[in-house]
């Protein structure tokens, strides 16, 4: 039963605390997961138009978080040429494309890089806004001190924030001291605004990665939680990966489309993470213990003994969960250069929206022949440890 599922049930406290805050956004979202489902089950490659489209306004980013695919130790973007890391969409291309989604409403989703570095960003939300379009941003928060307020002012529905623990903690993983006190001076300004123009959004979200220097000090997290507000904690589970996995995968992925899939090296360790699984599993039943104004959840949601094998080797097949991935009818992703690619981290674009519109890229031949492949196969090599939207749908 479980692979017929649109819906995890792994996941459904977290779908639900989120349907009470926004009931509307719920329905709207359950009507266009059930629209994809059906279409990844009888459409033969096809689509209904996606839930989510998420923007990468930029690939610059202020911060070196020590982690992450991006821009951590072996992070791909940084080799990339100066021309190509200040690459940005043309605003007039993005109010094209957001009068074209409010045909279907996806939810927005402002993404990096860091996005507030994309100098229109706070256009690209107001757009988003006046064509009747939900919008998130994934940020660092190290600027939000300065656009606290145009946040507030606009509507934007929900800020999910990047934090990794207390101040020492988040300094260290974040490479960039004095980064704790910068995020938290942002909230304190994004409160006040929302108290003195009398608005509820934007809600804070926090995304909580485990890591070797975190995972042992996670439950200080709820504290911070609570102070600036947020009304969901997320702690999702390290994405790690090694060489043999992502060689694997480029093997099968060049011979099947004929390129290669490099981003994902960004995500190769040269031993496994220096995690006790043990130690990990006592601060989740210290988090679960402790009363929060926040929701909390963890993602994927592994059962204990998954944790242990997750941590503790390189191969990993979750039994709760039904290891196939249904993204590629869920969710678009449009980078700085206008591609459109079925996931964040793969070099393999369905088509560029400087060229053509997005509902003719949406379910064109390429894209078509993706799904089937993927429909065929149910997911890659790199998935199961280098990539939550397995777990998500």
């Amino acid at each position: 039963m479980k692979n017929l599922s649109i819906i995890p049930t792994k996941n459904i406290s977290r779908i639900l605390h989120k349907a009470i805050k926004s009931p509307g956004f719920a329905i709207h979202s359950f009507y266009r997961r059930l629209l994809s489902y059906l279409t990844y089950r009888f459409g033969n490659g096809y689509s209904a138009p996606p839930e989510t489209i998420s923007f990468f306004l930029s690939y610059r980013c202020n911060l070196k978080c020590s982690m992450c695919g991006q821009w951590g130790e072996h992070g791909i973007y940084k080799d990339y040429a100066q021309d190509k890391l200040k690459q940005g969409l043309a605003l007039g291309a993005i109010k094209k494309l957001m009068q074209e989604f409010s045909s279907f409403k996806p939810t927005i989703t402002l993404f990096g890089g860091e996005p507030t570095l994309y100098k229109d960003w706070v256009s690209v939300v107001q757009i988003a806004k006046e064509n009747g379009l939900r919008c998130n941003i994934v940020t660092n928060a190290v600027l939000l001190a300065r656009y606290a307020g145009e946040m507030v002012k606009l509507g934007l529905d929900e800020i999910i924030f990047s934090l990794d623990g207390p101040r020492d903690i988040h300094d260290k993983i974040r490479g960039v001291k004095g980064t704790f006190d910068r995020a938290m001076e942002g909230f304190k300004l994004l409160k006040q605004f929302k108290k003195e123009q009398r608005k509820k959004k934007p809600l804070v979200t926090i995304n909580a990665t485990v890591n070797g220097d975190n995972y042992n000090r996670l439950s200080e997290l709820i504290e911070i939680a609570d102070e600036i507000g947020a009304y969901h904690l997320n702690i999702h589970h390290l994405l790690f990966l090694n060489k043999d996995i992502c060689d694997r995968h480029n093997t099968f992925f060049k011979g099947t489309f004929g390129v290669s899939s490099p981003d994902w090296y960004g995500f190769v360790w040269a031993q496994l993470p220096q995690i006790n699984p043990d130690i990990l599993l006592q601060e989740f039943k210290k988090i679960r213990d402790i009363q929060s104004s926040a929701a909390v959840n963890f993602y994927p949601n592994f059962t204990d003994d998954e944790i242990k094998k997750y941590y503790t080797g390189w191969e990993f097949e979750s039994e709760s969960y039904s290891n196939r991935c249904l993204s590629p009818w869920m969710v678009a992703y449009i980078f700085p250069d206008g591609s459109v690619v079925p996931y964040h981290t793969m070099n393999y674009p369905m088509g560029n929206v400087n060229e053509s519109s997005f509902n003719e890229i949406w379910n064109n031949a390429r894209y078509r022949r993706f799904r089937q492949v993927l429909r065929k196969i149910k997911r890659f090599h790199v998935c199961s440890k280098g990539c939550t939207e397995l777990y998500r749908y």
